[in-house]
């Protein structure tokens, strides 16, 4: 697996400028690859139509009406807003191989996919932590 944000991204900056941008926590999990608590994150139970950014360069990633509850304690979604926004890795720390999923113009972790999305159009489970994600609201 490739270090945050390693390659050749459209959206770069040095790490004391991801710092400055971002909170202790949300550099923690969006550069360093660390997960929010389970039930915790200020977007799970956020279910008003709008669009799913990144926290860290303010990339569109996700519709609203692609969220579903998968009661796993963090927001899902069953697909991106379109294939190129998304980076999917494979990921074999914890002992287990699993596809993180990273923002594809500037590197950061979001969280991981998992095809266990049933009942789902495409069957895929992107469980996402919320500060990886800001939420902008339709009009």
């Amino acid at each position: 697996m490739a270090a945050i944000g390693e390659g050749n991204y459209p959206f770069q900056l040095s790490d004391s400028e991801w710092r400055a941008r971002l909170t202790p926590d949300e550099y923690a999990i969006l550069r360093e690859a660390a997960t929010e608590r389970a039930g915790t994150g200020e977007l799970l139970g956020e279910w008003g139509d709008g669009l799913y950014s990144c926290r860290g360069c303010g990339a569109e990633l996700f519709k609203s009406g692609t969220k579903f509850e998968s009661h796993c304690g963090w927001p899902s979604f069953y697909d991106s807003i379109n294939p190129d926004a998304v980076e999917l890795l494979e990921d074999t720390t914890l002992g287990q191989v699993r596809t993180e999923v990273r923002c594809a113009n500037c590197g950061s972790h979001l969280g991981h996919v998992f095809p266990d999305g049933f009942g789902t159009p495409t069957g895929n489970r992107f469980c996402m932590n919320s500060l990886a994600l800001g939420f902008d609201a339709a009009d």
